[in-house]
């Protein structure tokens, strides 16, 4: 085995998050009035950043956790966003579009909802190859005016811990929506020494959106790490919202196509930091992963 094997591992476990993710101590503060007063802070950003959209991301790192958020204003009504993001089985929809996310399925367990997620390598993979994590799934809040989601999952591999995914959504004047998409978890011993194996190797290079310099030649220095990791699935998960709710217009039957291309689409308007794969290798391996997910119920994540 390569000596950065263990890394890869934990490297793609710590992408099984998917989209809606908030910091845990914050979300427990949050309410309407709060995410409406953080519209209202942000919008000299939300009008001006490198992200050709209205989209804040920042990111943070302490000694045992990092974290991830965005802030988003989207071209959605409230009642489309909250229809589409307070049932377990769109949430699967949501996640699949991931490079590493091989497999979801939502049941339930002593009556609570829960996504069983594979994650793996960025080709097609047998699920007993990949990893499992568990997130318990609920609806902390749902009000004409608020909604709020939470995915948690309390283990991960090589000591990660506290997966904590939260979705907040409430709705503007204009008739659009304003979201707030966190995500964090937390590591141990053995999880930091191999994320440190995977950013000395095949994660040398990679870098987040947060700008922390400015290079010899003038461009801008992008920050790498962990908090580059972070940055980078955050970003994923975020446009595969998009990308989900983008589709709903569409008829049933042409939905996957479409939730499939425009993802694709929106991940390369950013191709130093979220390009992996060219489309048809990309769209040949979604499609089979899809057909998967809608098949019975498989004994080894169910």
């Amino acid at each position: 085995m390569k000596a950065w094997a263990p890394a890869r591992l934990f490297a793609l476990a710590l992408l099984c998050a998917g989209a809606g993710l908030a910091h845990a101590g914050d979300a427990d503060a949050n309410s309407p009035g709060s995410l409406r007063a953080k519209y209202g802070a942000l919008q000299n950003r939300l009008s001006h950043n490198p992200f050709q959209r209205p989209l804040t991301l920042d990111s943070s790192e302490t000694p045992g956790g990092v974290t991830g958020d965005i802030h988003a204003l989207i071209n959605y009504p409230f009642a489309t966003v909250g229809a589409a993001l307070n049932s377990p089985r769109n949430w699967c929809d949501i996640l699949i579009l991931h490079l590493n996310t091989k497999y979801c399925r939502a049941s339930a367990v002593d009556g609570e909802a829960v996504l069983n997620v594979s994650i793996g390598k960025k080709y097609d993979q047998p699920l007993d190859k990949a990893y499992r994590v568990v997130f318990a799934y609920r609806v902390a809040a749902q009000t004409p005016n608020y909604l709020q989601v939470r995915l948690n999952a309390d283990e991960g591999p090589l000591s990660t811990r506290n997966y904590r995914i939260v979705l907040e959504a409430v709705p503007l004047e204009n008739g659009q929506t304003f979201i707030h998409l966190s995500y964090s978890y937390a590591y141990g011993f053995a999880g930091r020494i191999a994320m440190q194996a995977y950013l000395g190797t095949i994660g040398r290079a990679k870098v987040g959106f947060t700008v922390s310099g400015t290079q010899p030649d003038g461009q801008p220095l992008h920050i790498g790490g962990m908090r580059g990791v972070v940055e980078r699935n955050t970003m994923r998960y975020y446009l595969a919202i998009e990308a989900y709710l983008g589709a709903l217009s569409e008829p049933p039957q042409a939905q996957l196509e479409k939730r499939l291309h425009d993802w694709f689409a929106a991940i390369e308007g950013y191709p130093r930091q979220l390009h992996e794969m060219e489309q048809a290798a990309y769209l040949d391996m979604k499609r089979k992963e899809y057909r998967r997910q809608q098949a019975p119920r498989l004994a080894l994540v169910d």
